[in-house]
């Protein structure tokens, strides 16, 4: 992989560029805090990268005892690995993108449990698969619509009695073996 993919696709930087998701602003002490696991010369490193690909943007500056405290947002744009570098990957690359998609999701759930006893109802935690029978007008027409009222939450500032959640998507095709007669 290169380019973008290079750097958005590795396990901590993943991590990294999640935490910001929900239109947040974090210093590295904020992200350290969250990222517990992550020894700090490491998280250091791997933000002071995002920032120099540009995925990450530095918004504030104070000078904390001696030293320069950095709050950092997310450049949405800059953190997507492009649609051009997509199309050129292997089948190989493009497995290698979707097992550290994955793997940021395993994680996710992983740090979920680990909180204590879950309890999916009143966390809303849900997962599933659906299948759905779709001409490629249709699966456009969904997507958009899907995006228009993403958009409105999207929007959403941190308040009180509102937790960040987090929103995982994946469209593959299916078999294109149809229905049997009678059954939709």
């Amino acid at each position: 992989m290169t380019g973008s993919a290079d750097l958005l696709l590795h396990p901590v930087r993943l991590r990294i560029l999640q935490a910001f998701l929900g239109d947040r602003a974090l210093t590295t002490a904020q992200l350290s805090a969250e990222l517990s696991d992550v020894p700090a010369a490491s998280l250091y490193r791997h933000v002071a990268r995002l920032v120099a690909g540009g995925a990450l943007q530095v918004v504030a500056e104070r000078r904390v005892r001696g030293a320069v405290e950095r709050t950092y947002v997310l450049r949405q744009a800059a953190s997507r690995v492009r649609l051009d570098e997509i199309a050129s990957m292997g089948t190989d690359e493009l497995r290698a993108m979707f097992m550290a998609f994955v793997a940021g999701l395993l994680g996710d759930v992983d740090r979920y449990l680990a909180r204590g006893k879950p309890d999916l109802l009143r966390d809303g935690v849900a997962f599933g698969l659906e299948g759905m029978w779709l001409t490629d007008a249709e699966l456009s027409e969904l997507v958009r619509e899907l995006n228009i009222v993403l958009a409105d939450r999207r929007a959403n500032q941190s308040a009180e009695g509102r937790q960040r959640r987090l929103l995982a998507s994946v469209w593959l095709p299916g078999e294109d073996t149809p229905a049997p007669e009678g059954r939709t």
